[in-house]
């Protein structure tokens, strides 16, 4: 049988951990600035995910997409796919930057246009 000192100490344990779990989870998404990681991939406007959003079509490998306004930042969350993003229209300028299949990332530039690739 538990004493009610060994309840409270079980108790406060639980309220701890559970706080820390809570407050890491919180504290680094709205530190960032980020929206919630959902499945698929996004492209945005501005910085840590915010502006103008455009949904980035995770099954159609290999066609690339010409954006109508440049993206700063993206966020990505698939098994199987990754983005590919390029600084000028019609994919192309110097050193592509890639995704991977799990990120959330600026971008060191502006992208204009991007691919997506088996992950």
């Amino acid at each position: 049988m538990f004493t009610p000192k060994a309840m409270l100490r079980g108790s406060a344990a639980t309220a701890t951990v559970v706080a820390a779990v809570m407050g890491l989870g919180a504290g680094s998404a709205h530190a960032a600035g980020w929206p919630p990681l959902q499945p698929g991939a996004h492209l945005y406007s501005g910085t840590g995910g915010s502006g103008a959003v455009t949904p980035v079509d995770l099954d159609d490998f290999g066609t690339c997409h010409t954006l109508s306004a440049p993206a700063r930042s993206v966020q990505v969350a698939s098994g199987s796919a990754s983005v590919v993003l390029y600084s000028g229209a019609g994919c192309t300028g110097a050193n592509p930057w890639a995704t991977g299949s799990l990120a959330q990332s600026d971008l060191p530039w502006p992208v204009l246009s991007y691919r997506v690739v088996p992950a």
